[in-house]
């Protein structure tokens, strides 16, 4: 007798913040559409997991309650597992990407201060990782309305998995397509005129989701940073892991009005 294959869990690294609570209850859809489990991890130092320090096992303890809980009280039908990790947060959840189907990270903004604090742990997941990573911008704007979900178009070997992941999260999140044409000089180069055949499977295969193409010949980072489109999602390969800080954007608001948004690095 054949057992289905157990599905990957969708991991959401946990921390006390009010940013990885929303990161938990942005990643509830993703478990729900895969019918995964929704794993909660916090990082503690290895003495927290063999009984010692006392307060640092209690505090993890107490964040993972109030994430399971805030988790609940959405009424989903999500089997949610709860785990502390000894370790620092990146090693914990690089470690934890091996099973998963997809590592979410909460952020509020990346300043000059936090850049290296919530940024070094964004960055060294993102580039790290063994599977999708998804940082959420979870304030202001950016968390008010799904917007477009903008997702990098080349001719790269790997862009059919940027492009499925992009269109995965447009039909789950109800948003239209902002189809981002990347002109990389040499490999992976692609004329905007060919946009529209690039496009055309995954347009037939999600016909009702709605995509507008937009050159973007500086790359992702530079087009998001100055784009006036309210963009919720970018999805991006894993050649832009390295401007996750600078797509997610400041902690404050630009004087272009662009706050930043949200981004899923997506390994090829």
């Amino acid at each position: 007798m054949n057992h289905p294959q157990r599905a990957e869990r969708i991991v959401v690294g946990i921390d006390g913040s009010d940013a990885a609570l929303r990161a938990a209850e942005w990643a509830v859809a993703e478990a729900v559409s895969r019918n995964a489990p929704l794993r909660l991890v916090q990082a503690v130092p290895e003495r927290a997991t063999d009984g010692g320090a006392g307060l640092e096992r209690e505090y993890a303890e107490t964040t993972l309650r109030a994430a399971d809980a805030a988790v609940q009280a959405l009424g989903e039908p999500v089997k949610v597992e709860c785990a502390m990790v000894p370790g620092t947060p990146e090693g914990a959840l690089i470690a934890e990407s091996a099973g998963a189907a997809m590592v979410c990270i909460g952020s509020v903004g990346i300043g000059r201060v936090a850049r290296k604090v919530l940024g070094s742990t964004a960055d060294a997941v993102a580039r790290g990782a063994h599977c999708p990573v998804a940082i959420l911008r979870t304030d202001g704007e950016a968390a008010a309305e799904p917007g477009w979900v903008a997702v990098v178009v080349d001719r790269s070997s790997s862009n059919d998995a940027v492009l499925e992941h992009g269109f995965r999260e447009a039909a789950l999140r109800a948003a239209p397509i902002l189809a981002m044409g990347v002109w990389r000089w040499g490999l992976g180069e692609i004329p905007y005129r060919q946009l529209e055949d690039r496009l055309g499977p995954w347009v037939a295969r999600y016909p009702d989701i709605h995509v507008m193409p937009a050159p973007a010949r500086h790359g992702a980072a530079e087009f998001l940073t100055h784009t006036t489109e309210h963009i919720g999602l970018a999805v991006v390969g894993s050649a832009d892991a390295d401007k996750v800080a600078r797509i997610v954007g400041p902690t404050a608001q630009r004087s272009s009005g662009r706050a930043g948004c949200s981004v899923l690095v997506v390994r090829g």
